[in-house]
């Protein structure tokens, strides 16, 4: 695997060796060794699985306590994925970045505790699958809007039309109200 650094300190592109031919293709997903040896020492607990329509915009997401990194990754279809460094010392707190993620080129992204999450599915229909550093808390979990003029994300949205969100990604709160990591 080669993990290759982003505009964001801690959120690396990760893109796996695709072993492909006639019959299809193998690669592997996850190595606790090759991660470690990269200089990732990172334990999960929980794996999700999600499917979304096309036009469906999930997110931005993170929890105030038992911070989640995640290894994020699209096993069918296409999404335009975000990360926004939500670190307070950080010297890009308040950026984001953003990266196509499809079944084709199989790379995924790493996105370390500290950041908000989100996804916005280009293609008919996305399975989307994520590895979690820690449990899901929804007593801390916090949505950030999606359209925060602060944070300015570039979203690639199909012909100019607002995505169809949840009503909890519906009411996110901009950046400058919402409550903080503790």
């Amino acid at each position: 695997m080669n993990f290759d650094a982003t505009s964001l300190p801690g959120v690396y592109l990760v893109r796996p060796r695709v072993f492909g031919d006639a019959r299809g293709f193998f690669l592997e997903s996850w190595n606790a060794d090759t991660f470690r040896n990269a200089g990732f020492d990172v334990a999960f607990v929980q794996d999700n699985h999600s499917r979304s329509r096309g036009g469906i915009l999930r997110g931005l997401h993170y929890q105030t306590r038992h911070t989640q990194g995640k290894l994020v990754r699209v096993t069918a279809g296409r999404v335009f994925d975000v990360a926004v460094d939500l670190r307070r010392d950080s010297p890009t707190f308040g950026q984001w970045y953003g990266k196509v993620l499809d079944d084709i080129d199989h790379h995924m992204l790493w996105i370390p505790p500290g950041f908000a999450h989100g996804f916005y599915v280009l293609s008919d229909s996305a399975d989307f699958q994520y590895k979690c550093t820690d449990r899901y808390d929804p007593d801390s979990e916090i949505t950030l809007a999606w359209d925060d003029p602060d944070i300015a994300i570039d979203w690639p949205l199909a012909d100019g039309r607002a995505p169809t969100l949840s009503d909890k990604d519906r009411s996110g709160l901009p950046l400058g109200k919402a409550p903080l990591l503790v």
